[in-house]
């Protein structure tokens, strides 16, 4: 692997990445913000009533969508002719609108014959979701990734600013949340479109989408069950806590679970930058090497964030969040390790995306359902709340093992000796996340750790990162 190609490559990953970032960050503090405003206006059991509605938008989702999220970036990056671009876009709101129309028939049915509270409200934000999942990933197959990031980021500030209004100023409690977050994805669509002009440029009624759709169908459709094994494997704790133990339980454990999405948040700008990159590079000679080496540095970030992450919130937890939300504290660290499995276990995703083997994503994912709902309905009974997150742990530490062997049919990974240490902080850092109350302790062990993190990421990597940083504030010459 060359020096230039190297950095090449790397400039190329860094400028993704922060582009994703700001999108991502901007969008989810202010989200984050909302989490703190809610907890005091919003009764525990009605933000555990939410967070389930929650739960069963994200398992309908993919059936409404097809997983076309996924098959609209995929085709879409690699094809640069309006023609093809017009048949795959036409395709895609065509199935989306006819999903309205099946979902609406069904609602209506729902609602005629059981007593479902906020059903046609679950309804709305479920169409809401669903177009900007897809619209969003069009936009980006298109390589408007600043429009992207904007899209997030307007999304936000429109929940943010409804907020205010229905929850805060009114006060509407629950209804207020679900009309805040459907009118704030309305309006992040409208600008898309304004912004883009995608259904005015590609959108036609009249061309031929047979070989698209078979193609998108063929990409996306193997994906379908895998996200209900998602949905079980990352969402049925919070059904099993309600059951076993009742909603008030579960809207602390959503609070704390909302937090832990920050290292999800910040794991899915390295996934969308880490995607583009890894599908563009598949097929060149040295990629064992570099994904190795991206790998390896993927572990680095993942101990810095996750120490940052629970130390960090550990110090200021008592002055953002309502007191009857405090014991979700506890939480925090032991679900931190789960989403830090979970980001490594996505990384290995890219092998099947860029092989265009989707199927082959199945056999992992339904055996971690498996184990999720097995063991969910073993420990949560016993251990309440620490089974539930005992049993995300073990899900997917088993898909990650699962998949670490699987993926050397596609690349083949070499672990770096200073790995080990961002491993160990990874997994020991319970220990004086639990012992430790002092602000004091927690800050120092937070910069130690660290540091000790950033010297397990290889000197390469770092040196990469460095120089173009460097380059980027004109301290080097271009």
């Amino acid at each position: 692997m060359s020096a230039a190609r190297t950095q090449e490559r790397t400039s190329k990953f860094l400028k993704d990445l922060g582009i994703y970032a700001i999108g991502n960050l901007g969008a989810k503090i202010i989200t984050f913000a909302m989490i703190a405003v809610y907890t005091h206006y919003v009764s525990k059991s009605d933000l555990g009533y939410y967070d389930l509605c929650l739960t069963v938008i994200f398992l309908i989702i993919p059936f409404i969508t097809l997983q076309l999220r996924d098959g609209a970036f995929r085709f879409l990056l690699e094809t640069q002719e309006n023609d093809q671009r017009s048949k795959i876009i036409s395709f895609i709101y065509k199935t989306l609108v006819s999903s309205t129309m099946i979902s609406l028939v069904i609602a209506v049915t729902l609602a005629m014959f059981t007593s479902i509270n906020h059903i046609w409200y679950c309804f709305a934000l479920l169409i809401m979701m669903s177009f900007f999942e897809v619209i969003t990933q069009v936009a980006r197959g298109l390589g408007n990734n600043v429009e992207f990031v904007a899209t997030g980021i307007i999304s936000a500030l429109g929940i943010l600013l409804f907020s205010v209004v229905f929850v805060i100023i009114l006060p509407w409690g629950i209804t207020g949340i679900f009309i805040a977050n459907i009118l704030a994805r309305a309006l992040a669509l409208v600008y898309l479109e304004l912004r883009l002009k995608i259904i005015a440029t590609y959108f036609k009624f009249n061309i031929n989408i047979k070989q698209v759709a078979r193609d998108l169908i063929k990409y996306s459709l193997p994906l379908l069950p895998g996200s209900l094994c998602w949905w079980l494997t990352g969402s049925s704790d919070r059904w099993f806590i309600s059951y076993f133990l009742n909603l008030e339980v579960n809207g602390v454990y959503a609070v704390a679970f909302r937090f832990n999405s920050i290292i999800l948040i910040i794991s899915t700008i390295f996934y969308q930058a880490w995607q583009e990159t890894a599908i563009l590079q598949y097929n060149s000679p040295d990629r064992n090497k570099f994904f190795s080496k991206m790998f390896n540095s993927y572990i680095g970030i993942q101990a810095i964030l996750i120490t940052a992450y629970a130390f960090s919130l550990k110090i200021i937890y008592p002055f953002i969040i309502d007191e009857k939300f405090q014991e979700s504290a506890n939480y925090l660290y032991l679900m931190g390790i789960s989403a830090v499995f979970f980001a490594l276990s996505a990384f290995f995703d890219m092998g099947y995306q860029c092989a265009k083997d989707t199927s082959r994503t199945l056999p992992a994912i339904f055996l971690a359902a498996i184990v999720n709902i097995v063991f969910n309905f073993i420990l949560v009974k016993k251990i309440g709340v620490y089974g539930a997150i005992a049993t995300s742990i073990i899900t997917y530490l088993v898909l990650f093992l699962y998949r670490l062997h699987d993926m050397k049919r596609y690349f083949k990974l070499s672990f770096f000796p200073r790995t080990i240490i961002a491993a160990i902080i990874i997994v020991l850092g319970i220990i004086p996340y639990s012992l430790f109350n002092a602000w004091w302790l927690l800050l120092g062990y937070m910069v130690v750790a660290c540091v000790l993190a950033l010297y397990s990421i290889s000197n390469e990597t770092r040196n990469e990162i460095k120089g173009i940083i460097l380059k980027k504030l004109g301290v080097l010459k271009q």
